[in-house]
């Protein structure tokens, strides 16, 4: 998967040195989640990560339409914040630790440029490289054995097909700052019993971003 990034990252700066674009690196924060029809929602909260990669912003209509593919690096997931459940029959369950999901994002935005602000929307898809569930449930003070390992993929769904919408302030030198929202239009799960918790559940997550261009 490295390697594909290292093309794909080739393969941008050499199309975007010929035309008339501008080919950068981008990076920041995720503020993430899930969403959904979940099971006990209230047991998952924000979690911070982060996000890398490459754009190449295409002109269509001069400055102020384009269209921009990136290829990103982005670390998505929830936490647990030590609630205390007591159930109808009496048994306590208490939640605690953080799910890192790390995906290869590509999103194809297409964006309005008005002055130093900009608009942006656009379809994208996103494949799932590794898992790290450090989450652990217990009942009654002692710990609930998993189902499956904490950095298993089994259950999980490789690909994901979402969206991702944002603006921003660009200056004149191509420098950006923005805020985006991704969603999904799929599951987390492929609807394994092993991921039976996370039934319906769907990435959602705030992205803060600075964007720096190598070429004009």
């Amino acid at each position: 998967m490295k390697k594909l990034f290292i093309l794909a990252f080739a393969v941008i700066a050499s199309y975007a040195a010929q035309a008339q674009s501008t080919f950068g690196i981008k990076g920041g924060l995720n503020y993430s989640n899930l969403s959904g029809d979940l099971k006990d929602e209230e047991r998952f909260n924000n979690k911070v990560g982060f996000n890398a990669g490459v754009y190449f912003n295409a002109p269509v209509i001069g400055d102020f339409f384009s269209i921009q593919p990136e290829v990103l690096y982005s670390n998505k997931g929830y936490k647990f914040d030590d609630k205390v459940e007591t159930t109808l029959l009496g048994e306590e369950y208490r939640y605690e630790g953080s799910a890192n999901f790390n995906y290869i994002d590509v999103p194809v935005l297409a964006r309005i440029k008005a002055g130093g602000l900009f608009f942006e929307a656009g379809p994208q898809v996103s494949y799932l490289l590794s898992v790290n569930d450090k989450t652990k449930t217990f009942r009654n003070g002692e710990e609930v054995d998993r189902n499956v390992s904490e950095k298993s993929k089994s259950g999980y769904s490789d690909f994901e097909v979402g969206y991702a919408a944002g603006l921003g302030f660009a200056t004149a030198n191509g420098f950006s700052l923005g805020l985006r929202y991704n969603g999904a239009f799929t599951d987390l799960t492929d609807d394994t019993p092993a991921r039976g918790d996370f039934k319906d559940a769907r990435h959602s997550l705030f992205q803060l971003q600075l964007g720096f261009p190598l070429s004009r």
